[in-house]
């Protein structure tokens, strides 16, 4: 190993950094979202060592209940969802610094309880009065949470003790909404102090983006409009909406998945090299993609965007019902629970390349991934040949559930005569690094504990993104004769039109059937 490869391996960013004792306080202590994702993944920290000694973990809830008995609930939560087998020892010693606070949220009384624990674990286990008070609430009850905290004091940082507020999404359900509630966190907290959390950056093919295309001579180079022909960007469901159909029908795919997840993708996709792998720099980048994107017009939103919403089918011989027959929603609802859209990025890097984005429930299977499709090569020396077809050229990044990189490109059938087929390389993060599961949310929580905000999106983020996508809303509210959500089948690849969208010019969505072949 040369000088400046071991240096490279022993800087900063090779090993991990020491976090701060701290506090981790949980609102909504007792939901799916915490037995879920938050205890595995905070579990999985400490299973590396990569929690402090003075750490601790507060729920709170309405539910009134003991340490005891939060620590039981949370323990069979660890045995329900873990990633990895728990191990006593390391299990015992995670439990016993769990507490439970009880209190509705909008209690004042509730965060003076929580002050007074807070206090007391400064002291014992010594966190030093460090505390990161994480929303995993409902969204209708973030500004109360927020407002709360910050009348009862506890959102001031002094005597050099920090104070962090993590907000889940949806983080607003239009433009007027997210930007109010902007205004509303800032009351109580500064804009460094909040870290707007979404789970896809925590995802190892996520973070492996920018690694790519940056610390790869072989790639940066083709990554622009000269060699790309287009990008597709998917995140598909198998699931349906099930039982959170009253939830569902307020918000539907676009709101849901298009401001916040698609569009960091795509703003990884397609941002220009940040000066330096910092949390201004990366986002300043992420950003400028994002404002971009020229703002849609009304006859852009009819003809680049498609609605849809599934209909009954008959799958592995159960009957999938209707979305509009799911509990809580209505039997006349327009909530689409498919969006697909073509957008342009107008800047001298993607000037003229489209960026085709699609998500949906109830498709025919899980998969998220990113396909940047390269330009054709001429088949103008193959024409004498018994070659009638050249494979296409994809770069695909799987996110979920095979994470990994794969590469389609033409090779020479052996044999006497000139046949080509595409052939696959492929890289899957589990074949290759020999690195536990994890739940995607521990990237996260660590840099949140560190108070790195790279992985965290911005204020300008959010309301970059939701900018885009209301001029979508209000076509489909003013328009509502043109712009009616199409139906598509349960378990298919979605509604003919987003199909038909891709074929005016002369392209097609790639296949979301796991395990058939690419191209």
């Amino acid at each position: 190993m040369d000088d400046a490869t071991q240096a490279l391996a022993d800087g900063p960013l090779s090993h991990p950094r020491l976090v701060d004792p701290c506090a981790f306080v949980i609102f909504g202590a007792g939901g799916d979202l915490t037995k879920r994702l938050l205890l595995p993944a905070l579990y999985n920290l400490a299973a590396q060592n990569l929690l402090p000694e003075g750490f601790a973990v507060v729920g709170m809830a309405r539910r009134a209940m003991s340490d005891e008995q939060f620590r039981s609930d949370m323990h069979a939560a660890l045995r329900a969802f873990a990633t990895q087998p728990i191990e006593p020892g390391l299990t015992e010693r995670f439990l016993a610094r769990l507490s439970f606070v009880s209190g509705d949220l909008d209690d004042p009384d509730a965060y003076g309880r929580l002050r007074d624990r807070l206090a007391d674990l400064a002291r014992v286990p010594g966190t030093g009065e460090n505390a990161i008070f994480y929303l995993a609430t409902p969204p209708d009850v973030f500004a109360i949470a927020a407002r709360q905290l910050g009348a009862a004091g506890l959102a001031r940082e002094s005597s050099g003790a920090w104070r962090r507020l993590v907000v889940e999404k949806p983080f607003g359900t239009d433009l007027p909404s997210a930007r109010a509630l902007n205004a509303e966190l800032l009351t109580s907290f500064s804009e460094q102090q909040i870290f707007r959390i979404d789970h896809y950056l925590g995802k190892e093919t996520v973070q492996n983006i920018m690694v790519l295309r940056f610390g790869n001579g072989l790639f940066e180079p083709l990554w622009n409009r000269e060699q790309i022909d287009h990008v597709q960007i998917t995140v598909a469901e198998a699931l349906s909406v099930g039982t959170r159909g009253k939830f569902y029908d307020h918000v539907g795919a676009l709101r849901d998945m298009v401001p916040n997840h698609l569009f960091q993708l795509l703003a990884l996709t397609a941002m220009e090299p940040p000066i330096r792998f910092d949390a201004d720099a990366v986002r300043g980048e992420k950003l400028k993609v994002i404002k971009a994107i020229p703002q849609l017009k009304l006859a852009d939103c009819v003809a680049d965007v498609v609605r849809g919403q599934y209909e009954a089918a008959r799958i592995d011989g159960q009957e999938m019902p209707a979305y509009r027959e799911s509990p809580g929603v209505g039997p006349d609802s327009r909530t689409e629970t498919y969006v697909a859209m073509r957008l342009l990025i107008d800047n001298w890097r993607w000037a003229g390349v489209p960026f085709y984005l699609r998500t949906g429930k109830s498709l025919a299977a899980r998969k998220t991934e990113i396909a940047i499709k390269f330009k054709q090569a001429p088949f103008a020396m193959f024409r004498d040949s018994p070659v009638d077809r050249l494979a296409q050229n994809f770069l695909v990044l799987r996110i979920q559930p095979d994470e990994g990189v794969a590469l389609q490109f033409n090779a020479k059938i052996p044999g006497p005569t000139i046949r080509i087929d595409g052939v696959r390389m492929d890289f899957k993060y589990r074949d290759h690094f020999d690195a536990a599961p994890s739940t995607g949310y521990e990237t996260l929580l660590y840099d949140c504990m560190l108070g790195d905000p790279t992985l965290f999106q911005s204020a300008d983020d959010i309301e970059a993104g939701w900018k885009v996508v209301q001029p979508i809303l209000d076509a489909w509210e003013q328009d509502r004769e043109r712009c009616p959500p199409a139906p598509y089948r349960s378990g298919s690849h979605g509604p003919r039109e987003a199909d038909e969208m891709l074929a005016r010019d002369g392209r097609e969505w790639r296949p979301i059937v796991p395990g058939k072949r690419d191209g």
